[in-house]
């Protein structure tokens, strides 16, 4: 029985790319494969002429033989043809599904040399050094290149060896019959690279656990959730590669009087009932010191006074914040009757004059007179 063309295998004209060449067994091969088709025994039959397709026509001069006499000129039983045989679909196989079994056919393990991993680093500040900036001093528990084997692992004299499992390469490559798979190399987990006497210092690991002091130098204006990088102050690499870098979280702890918002602080300031009534001249602290803040007379609780230039200049730049202060006018309390006797003196005195002493409260309730005189009860 004739033998089917290999360009009508693969579904492919003549003269196809070699790339449309690789697609198309890609697909064939994915479709018939016969952990695919475990109920399908015609599958594998069919699976192995896509592979002998794609074995003569990814080859060039295999193809050009095959072009030229056609199957006489690549069967061995008809007197022409090159080997094959398992090493070479081993290849073709690792060349097309490498991506899935992880590897290639083509070069070595991959570096025992890598970037050592970032860190980071939780500061906490008050707000006063959160503002005019710090310069603060943390201790860092990281792992530094070892000193003995200057990060090779390998004893002090000795060097790193090529892995005797892989030869290098940092995959094996299990098959059985038509079937292979390449998996990373157990021996040296896919360096390539195996230590036979490691340093006694580090165990072979080429780094050690070390607690780094360093200094962080905070830039005034930082708030919550601002990250400081230290470049290269993170874990040092494998095999002496580049170290990582360390990332300080900055946490704003909350202040007895002040909080902030963005570059303005806030703050609530008590005065008293009399301060309220008559005015007068109070002391407030800023970040910058004592301020005096005019109290006009007649001040309601919640009125806000504004301090320009008192707050917060951002850290990305732009201007000084403000100080916010809102009033709270303080009843007073654990009083004597002598007090309480002139206080009920003074609402006497007061309750005579209706709206004009509390207009607020006489607006309120007259809404509220109003309010109840529209609705319907039923």
């Amino acid at each position: 029985m004739a033998k089917e063309d290999y360009y009508e295998t693969l579904g492919v004209p003549r003269n196809a790319s070699e790339s449309d060449i690789k697609k198309a067994f890609r697909r064939l091969a994915m479709k018939y494969h016969p952990d695919r088709n475990t109920d399908n025994p015609q599958a594998e039959e069919q699976f192995k002429k896509v592979k002998e397709a794609y074995d003569i026509l990814s080859d060039e001069k295999k193809r050009s033989a095959y072009d030229q006499f056609g199957h006489a000129g690549v069967d061995p039983s008809m007197g022409g043809g090159f080997g094959g045989g398992a090493d070479s679909f081993t290849d073709i196989f690792s060349d097309v599904f490498g991506d899935i079994f992880g590897g290639s056919r083509r070069g070595g393990g991959r570096s025992r040399v890598q970037r050592g991993s970032d860190l980071r680093y939780n500061l906490e500040l008050n707000l006063e050094e959160a503002v005019a900036g710090a310069e603060v001093k943390i201790r860092v528990p990281t792992l530094v290149t070892c000193e003995e084997c200057s990060g090779s692992g390998a004893r002090k004299g000795t060097s790193v060896a090529t892995c005797t499992t892989c030869h290098g390469h940092g995959a094996v490559r299990i098959q059985q019959g038509f079937f292979a798979v390449q998996q990373t190399c157990p021996a040296c987990h896919g360096s390539g690279q195996q230590i036979r006497d490691p340093c006694r210092a580090c165990h072979g690991q080429g780094r050690v656990q070390e607690n780094k002091t360093l200094s962080v130098k905070v830039p005034p204006g930082v708030d919550t959730g601002d990250r400081i990088r230290l470049s290269g102050e993170g874990e040092a690499g494998e095999a002496g590669g580049p170290p990582g870098d360390l990332y300080v979280q900055i946490q704003v702890r909350e202040h007895a009087i002040f909080t902030r918002d963005g570059a303005n602080l806030y703050c609530e300031v008590p005065i008293s009932f009399p301060s309220a009534c008559l005015g007068g001249d109070l002391e407030v602290p800023t970040l910058s010191g004592k301020v005096m803040l005019k109290i006009p007379p007649e001040t309601q609780t919640g009125k806000l006074f504004r301090l320009r230039g008192k707050g917060v200049k951002p850290v990305r730049g732009g201007q000084i914040g403000d100080l916010l202060c809102r009033v709270r006018v303080e009843v007073p309390v654990s009083l004597t009757k002598e007090q309480i006797d002139l206080i009920k003196q003074l609402d006497e005195s007061l309750s005579g004059g209706g709206s004009r002493h509390s207009p607020q409260a006489h607006g309120w309730f007259d809404g509220v007179k109003k309010f109840f005189d529209g609705m319907k009860f039923s």
